[in-house]
């Protein structure tokens, strides 16, 4: 569902997918190409939230920030299945694993890793082209070019499935 606050009221591009189960709330922009699966939630009730384009928000993923305190997704992003990210910065082409949490004023770079169940502290510089694992996430490497190439197909696949979505879903009466 989309969600509007007083005179807070989403900016969705029309080329994005959006779950009827998903909430998008307030100040939120989506932009063209992005995605947000079932079940998740983006809520702009307190400071902006910004989606890149061509990035996707994976089942069960949340997104939230807090009053002075805006949430900041690249381009060609990859939110993974349930995880949560809370007042950051995300660089462009940059993967978050299933379950992973990124916390408070956290800003991780592009072409990034950030692998499943990892948890960046608040406040963490993480810096472009990091692999980031474990909790607290410690920077273990940096990627190669075939790693950095491989975050794009993560992201075009889900461009290929919201567009998918958009034209073929169809909710089947019980």
């Amino acid at each position: 569902m989309i969600y509007r606050i007083g005179e807070q009221t989403p900016v969705i591009d029309a080329t994005v997918f959006v779950a009827q189960s998903a909430d998008v709330i307030g100040q939120v922009t989506l932009k063209e190409h992005s995605s947000v699966w079932f079940n998740a939630v983006i809520r702009g009730d307190c400071d902006h939230i910004e989606v890149g384009a061509r990035s996707n928000i994976q089942d069960g993923a949340v997104l939230h920030c807090d009053l002075g305190q805006p949430l900041i997704i690249g381009e060609d992003v990859t939110v993974g299945h349930n995880a949560m990210i809370h007042c950051a910065e995300v660089g462009d082409r940059t993967l978050i694993g299933i379950n992973a949490v990124i916390l408070d004023g956290a800003k991780v770079g592009s072409d990034c890793i950030i692998g499943a169940n990892t948890l960046v502290t608040a406040g963490s510089v993480i810096p472009d082209g990091s692999l980031v694992v474990g909790s607290p996430g410690k920077v273990i490497r940096q990627l190669d070019e075939q790693a950095r190439t491989t975050l794009l197909g993560s992201a075009a696949s889900y461009v290929h499935e919201g567009k998918v979505m958009l034209d073929e879903l169809v909710e089947v009466p019980r």
